[in-house]
């Protein structure tokens, strides 16, 4: 098996500084870096209908919920910025599969939910995603992907209560 990218920074490392404990660099550093080649794959089910993963992302959080859900609660849903929302909610409302609803007792409150035609695009496009990445995963056996999934909600969990960022 082949050395992957952080073994030779850390082998680098080692070289200049011996004493370095780069532990937390080996375990950081692969995680990012699968996510940055993760983020750079295409997502092809995405793509193919015309949506990144972000806009897949606030559709998934409108069709789970089953209910409407107002620009606040879908920032925290998607880990998304208010401004961030509220740009990729205007290209799906264009796009026929979002719709708005102001609240009967505050106008300035927007109630969003799916179109027909948008509760139809995920329900048709989830099950094509879940097979792309089932397949990107597929070097890897059952067991390993159970283990390395524990392990990542028990760090994850972890840093959600030290750094913040969970949901409200």
């Amino acid at each position: 098996m082949s050395d992957d990218i952080v073994a030779s920074v850390v082998r680098q490392w080692h070289a200049v500084n011996p004493e370095l404990d780069t532990g937390p660099m080996e375990l950081i550093g692969r995680i990012n870096r699968c996510s940055a080649l993760l983020q750079q794959a295409e997502d092809a089910p995405l793509r193919a209908a015309g949506l990144n993963r972000a806009e897949f992302d606030l559709l998934g959080a409108l069709r789970r919920s089953g209910r409407e859900l107002t620009p606040g609660e879908l920032a925290r849903e998607t880990f998304s910025s208010g401004a961030a929302v509220t740009k990729r909610l205007r290209v799906l409302q264009e796009s026929g599969l979002v719709e708005r609803r102001s609240d009967a007792r505050d106008r300035r409150v927007a109630h969003l939910g799916l179109t027909a035609e948008g509760r139809d695009l995920v329900d048709r496009i989830l099950p094509e995603q879940l097979a792309y990445e089932r397949s990107v995963l597929s070097g890897l056996d059952e067991s390993t992907r159970d283990g390395l999934s524990g392990q990542l909600s028990t760090l994850l969990v972890q840093l959600e209560g030290r750094l913040g960022g969970g949901r409200r």
